[in-house]
């Protein structure tokens, strides 16, 4: 995928950004995603321009992170080369949001790291460290504009308040806070997750009819946006787990 000749390393970012967030959510497909990020990477380190390389560094870690996912949700073990290298691209994209001195560059990076021991380690212990530093910084990415961003990290919390330190009430409370955010964003690939979290939160907290209420929307969403069929399944299957609790044998 070719980019004009005068597209600064920025802009190649955002067109990036753009082409991730429909791949990870629509078409499942990445190829074109890290060239893009690769040719904003070429272009910043060309410019001197440390933002927008760690900006395409942090991108290309993310594309390498969504890849492993589509493994997982495969039922394939990523390969420890691949989990090696998003971490290693997040770790770098994270030196650099550091000595630049960016609030929301850091907190990005320092959840693209936790991400890769949350998720790919199934370590708590070793992302909550990371996961921590980046929820003290979330303002940074609201005011950044990175709305997305702040939503993934009040997620990922919600996730650790649900399966790790077990608190079902804070898990909801973090879990409508990523959905607030993302509801704010508009954009109707990132809503059905959300749901899907809070609705797993609110079984959790035996709460299953507001499960079930969000659940169901989530499915509508997921279907009428056209997402990936696994995460139409994802929240399909969500809706039956609440569905099966307002069951009098449930």
């Amino acid at each position: 995928m070719a980019t004009e000749s005068g597209t600064t390393a920025r802009e190649i970012c955002a067109a990036a950004d753009e082409a991730l967030a429909e791949a990870a959510f629509r078409t499942g497909t990445f190829n074109a995603v890290a060239e893009l990020f690769g040719q904003a990477l070429a272009r910043a380190r060309q410019d001197g321009d440390r933002e927008a390389e760690a900006r395409a560094i942090g991108g290309l870690g993310a594309t390498a992170h969504h890849r492993n996912i589509t493994r997982l949700v495969s039922d394939l073990r990523p390969l420890d080369a691949d989990v090696e290298a998003e971490e290693d691209l997040m770790r770098e994209a994270l030196a650099i949001w550091q000595e630049v001195g960016d609030a929301a560059g850091t907190a990005r990076a320092l959840f693209g790291v936790g991400l890769v021991f949350q998720v790919l380690h199934r370590d708590w212990e070793a992302a909550m460290p990371y996961f921590w530093q980046a929820f003290g910084l979330a303002e940074a990415l609201e005011e950044s504009g990175d709305l997305y961003g702040r939503s993934e990290v009040h997620r990922h919390l919600g996730f650790y308040y649900l399966y790790a330190d077990v608190r079902p009430r804070e898990a909801v409370r973090q879990q409508g806070h990523s959905l607030a955010l993302r509801e704010r964003l508009g954009d109707p690939r990132r809503i059905p997750s959300a749901l899907v979290a809070l609705g797993e939160a609110e079984l959790a907290a035996g709460n299953p009819e507001t499960a079930a209420e969000v659940t169901r929307r989530a499915a509508t969403l997921a279907r009428s946006a056209g997402l990936l069929a696994w995460r139409v399944r994802d929240a399909e299957e969500s809706l039956r787990r609440a569905e099966a609790a307002l069951s009098p044998s449930g």
